[in-house]
């Protein structure tokens, strides 16, 4: 076989979905239900995000910052519908990796998984590291004193040493995912319920203070203020894959997997919207300044009710907020590896399973030991921003493989099927494609060199080490 051959070789489905499960010296447990999935991807999406995104998309917006959700909500949909089918149909724990392996070779696979080594693992560090902030609101408006500046920011910042609290956080989720895959996925319920709670208070608490007046005019900055404040609020969405990552762990993959991607998406719209029109009808639109802090989502809850216990509960989502995507991104971070691993990709160290608490154990303590360095030691700066760029760039990838398998094996059994197709994958695909096309150029350029580095390792050791090649050696 050719070089170009081996590198776009693809893997037979029923063989990924065969191996589903299966590591070495033990097998994944099969026990999250439908709730539990959805509540993963809830969890890993609604994040920090919304408790400050407002401040900066309004300005851009004004009070139709709501249809600006909306918009990037349809966006994420067609990526989404996307996934739904694929989990469906390829229901194992590598997520758009996997899929890309089945549909479009292992080369596009091995750069789609090292895509999201880039996005879970750096955003997970960035969320980590601003847990040490929200922890410091919360704990000056409740007790009124803070953590010391050296052990709650990072290098590079003011007065940062060791982000010891980013550290924490990490080794909290990372205890909790040792546990096992159905003791994470209680949590993180417990952890997703408060956070809608939180944000269903804002929600009441400001609705009390609407006023209609602060709605007009509508859309001050026309089409084009939408527009930019969809690009900027999209981001929000993203999470949305992460059911799709506990494909071998869950009791009825093809079934709930696909209904819990929606699912998630559906729930975070509403909760999104309905945030946005409250904070938009308690504080004139002119108000929000996107450069300060004037219009986080506790200082409009503080205005609204005209004293400072509402604003600490809402610090206090965001507290519970980062805790549950931290626990939520390791966990997808771990069952890509995993995969990947299986497949001689990586080290055979990441596919080992501790066959008591049936969970890859060093591969968990390897990703928290890793996490833990970048986000209590190194300065992320740009970095963080090249996790969207990453992450847009999987989701073009799942749109085409719907196409390309569609097309390639009609005849596989498909639990959900993408409506209107070829427009909605393709579709998808072209929308990626334009939001990413919107980023700025120093996105570009890490982006670009983490790639470069990630062909050099697939040459150097994934290429050699690779399953497929070495059957093709035979």
């Amino acid at each position: 076989m050719t070089l170009a051959g081996r590198l776009l070789r693809t893997k037979p489905t029923d063989r990924i979905v065969a191996e589903g499960g299966h590591g070495e010296g033990g097998e994944l447990r099969r026990t999250m239900t439908l709730w539990q999935l959805t509540l993963f991807s809830v969890g890993a999406t609604l994040g920090t995000g919304i408790f400050v995104i407002l401040g900066q998309a309004v300005p851009k917006a004004g009070p139709a910052v709501v249809l600006a959700f909306v918009l990037a909500a349809i966006t994420a949909l067609f990526s989404a519908l996307s996934y739904a089918e694929l989990a469906g149909t390829i229901p194992v724990s590598g997520s758009s990796y996997s899929y890309a392996y089945a549909t479009l070779g292992e080369l596009v696979a091995w750069i789609c998984g090292w895509c999201l080594m880039l996005e879970y693992a750096v955003s997970v560090a960035a969320v980590a590291v601003g847990w040490g902030e929200y922890l410091n609101s919360f704990l000056h408006s409740l007790f009124g004193f803070e953590l010391p500046d050296a052990i709650t920011r990072s290098p590079g910042q003011d007065g940062g040493v060791v982000n010891v609290t980013a550290i924490v956080i990490v080794l909290l989720a990372t205890w909790l995912l040792l546990y096992g895959a159905s003791e994470s996925a209680k949590a993180n319920a417990f952890f997703v319920l408060i956070k809608i709670a939180v944000l269903l208070f804002f929600c009441a608490v400001t609705f009390t203070a609407f006023r209609s007046g602060n709605l007009a005019p509508f859309a001050p900055l026309g089409v084009a203020g939408v527009t930019a404040a969809a690009s900027q609020v999209f981001f929000s969405y993203i999470g949305f894959d992460a059911a799709s990552t506990a494909g071998e762990e869950a009791k009825n993959p093809r079934r709930d997997l696909p209904l819990a991607i929606i699912l998630s998406l559906v729930i975070v719209t509403a909760v999104y919207v309905l945030v946005a029109l409250a904070a938009v009808g308690a504080m004139p639109w002119t108000e929000f300044d996107e450069k300060g802090t004037e219009a986080s989502l506790s200082y409009i809850a503080d205005l609204a009710v005209g004293a400072t216990w509402p604003g600490l509960i809402v610090s206090f989502g965001a507290v519970v907020a980062i805790a549950s995507v931290v626990l939520t991104v390791i966990y997808g971070q771990t069952r890509i590896l995993f995969a990947m691993s299986r497949d001689g990709l990586i080290p055979r160290v990441f596919q080992r399973v501790n066959p008591r608490r049936q969970v890859p154990v060093a591969n968990t303590l390897i990703v928290a030991a890793f996490i833990s360095v970048l986000a209590g030691l190194v300065p992320l700066g740009q970095l963080a921003e090249a996790t969207s760029i990453g992450t847009l760039f999987a989701f073009a990838i799942v749109n085409v493989g719907v196409l390309v398998l569609r097309y390639r094996s009609p005849e596989l059994p498909r639990s959900f099927r993408t409506p209107l197709f070829p427009a909605t994958p393709a579709l998808g695909a072209i929308l990626c494609l334009v939001v990413m096309a919107g980023l700025a150029g120093v996105t570009w350029v890490a982006f670009g060199l983490w790639m470069l580095v990630g062909l050099i390792c697939y040459f150097l050791y994934g290429y050699r080490h690779s399953r497929l090649n070495a059957e093709v050696g035979k």
